[in-house]
């Protein structure tokens, strides 16, 4: 299928505040450089809202220094609902972003003296590589973990590098996440009960982790600020799964979705029917999204974990001269200039 993946675009979380939520995310994480900021209502999500259309108050922040953003998400027409328990491994959706650091170190010491909700210290995973997890004031969990192919600025912290799933078939989620996403490299393929989740919930559990990556460069307008992700599905191996997001809407706390920049959106409806995950919500032509503008799709992985496909049309580059990148005649493989996104540095906020 003739379509390409720029890479992770962005991870949804739903908050109660917004301001004071994005003010901790670029104080942790750098993530400091809005793409768009818009309030608006959402009446394509209505199979995801209660059949009601909702308004929100979202913007797309990244750290230039690479790797994916956040959608920080939150509600203007009702209080959103927290899950009825604390998500846990083995529990179905996204159970932790993943942040990419080029120093775990030195992002653990700089998370301590601000502050954070860190869950114990580094260790080695099955990889041999250490990482960390780290609670943000919301009580969403990220894990700290090596990253690579750096696009800007210093600092131990870049932008999302991936996500920890739970999944109740790891066989069957393939078909999305290797099928569809191209997630085509297994990392380590391993089961037990594991030194480095100590101190996460479920913990305890022996549990079956498949890190996956994928083996080819991405490519595509923002393929290398958004740079490699990959992708861990977590499976208990005995007991029970609850779904975290289990009679709540879309939007509410916690992470609703993940995001992938995109080119050729038909072609992606054709690999997803496939996979037989058909889209659930298609946008059909460009969405305007304040500043910025495309189309957007979703599917539903085999445990209804949200994915979202975002084929950019245009985006702010010089917000204060109203100055955009129109993206829909350029090559669909070919990365920008670096130049250019570097312009959107402009629009930082401390």
């Amino acid at each position: 299928m003739n379509y390409t993946i720029s890479g992770i675009q962005q991870l949804g979380v739903g908050v109660l505040d917004l301001s004071s939520a994005w003010e901790w995310y670029r104080l942790a994480f750098g993530m400091d450089v809005p793409v768009f900021q818009d309030e608006a209502d959402a009446p394509l999500m209505t199979p995801y809202t209660g059949g009601s259309v909702q308004r929100r108050n979202a913007v797309l922040a990244l750290n230039l220094r690479g790797g994916g953003g956040f959608e920080i998400w939150q509600y203007r027409s009702r209080i959103p609902q927290p899950p009825a328990f604390t998500p846990a491994l083995g529990d179905l959706g996204v159970i932790a972003g993943v942040m990419k650091s080029s120093d775990i170190g030195a992002a653990y010491d700089h998370l301590g003296t601000i502050g954070a909700d860190l869950i114990g210290s580094p260790v080695r995973g099955p990889d041999g590589a250490e990482r960390f997890f780290v609670r943000d004031p919301n009580g969403n969990l990220f894990q700290v973990a090596p990253g690579s192919d750096w696009f800007g600025a210093p600092g131990p912290f870049g932008g999302v590098g991936g996500a920890v799933i739970g999944t109740s078939d790891i066989e069957a989620a393939m078909r999305v996440y290797d099928g569809v996403l191209r997630y085509d490299e297994v990392v380590y393929d391993e089961t037990g009960v594991f030194a480095d989740l100590a101190g996460v919930p479920g913990s305890e559990r022996e549990v079956r982790r498949v890190l996956l990556a994928h083996s080819k460069p991405r490519t595509g307008p923002f393929s290398e600020l958004l740079g490699s992700s990959t992708i861990e599905l977590v499976q208990p191996v005995s007991g029970e799964q609850r779904k975290i997001y289990a009679d709540r809407y879309w939007g509410d706390l916690g992470f609703i979705h993940l995001c992938y920049d995109i080119r050729g959106m038909d072609a992606v409806s054709e690999q997803c029917d496939a996979a037989e995950r058909p889209f659930t919500v298609d946008s059909g032509k460009t969405f305007d999204m304040g500043d910025a503008g495309g189309r957007f799709s979703y599917i539903e992985d085999p445990d209804g974990t949200l994915i979202e496909f975002v084929e950019v049309h245009k985006v702010p580059i010089l917000k204060s001269l109203g100055i955009s990148l129109n993206l829909a005649r350029r090559p669909p493989d070919r990365p920008l200039p670096r130049w250019i996104v570097r312009m959107l540095g402009l629009m930082r906020v401390k």
